[in-house]
């Protein structure tokens, strides 16, 4: 049951919803997360710790960059169908759109990101 609900606290909030919408289109680093949705290292690290932990992304490590997509292999396996409902939620959600057309601006900075922000 803990789990369960971990997991609907995981897309309670907001920016897990425009982080998962964003993951919808494509793997991210932290700093194009941070980039797209304008908000700091610390939030956006936060977050997608906790997407994660709940089961929704997987993480990939690239040096000292992290790297996050949607898992759709989650040992949860109603977490790819609560996916789903997510991206025919906000396929046509104002914010949601704005989000996916930012993330065709957004650039993993790379070498010029601070490590810190990709952790």
């Amino acid at each position: 049951m803990r789990d369960l609900v971990k997991t609907f606290k995981a897309l309670s909030d907001e920016t897990r919803l425009r982080m998962l919408n964003v993951l919808l289109e494509r793997e991210c680093c932290v700093c194009e997360v941070m980039q797209v949705l304008d908000i700091s290292q610390t939030r956006a690290s936060r977050n997608l710790g906790m997407l994660h932990d709940a089961g929704f992304l997987k993480m990939r490590k690239d040096g000292l960059w992290s790297h996050y997509s949607i898992d759709y292999e989650s040992v949860k396996t109603y977490c790819p169908n609560l996916v789903d409902v997510v991206k025919m939620a906000l396929e046509d959600n104002e914010e949601a759109v704005l989000d996916r057309e930012r993330l065709r601006e957004a650039e993993s900075i790379g070498s010029a990101c601070a490590p810190a922000c990709c952790e």
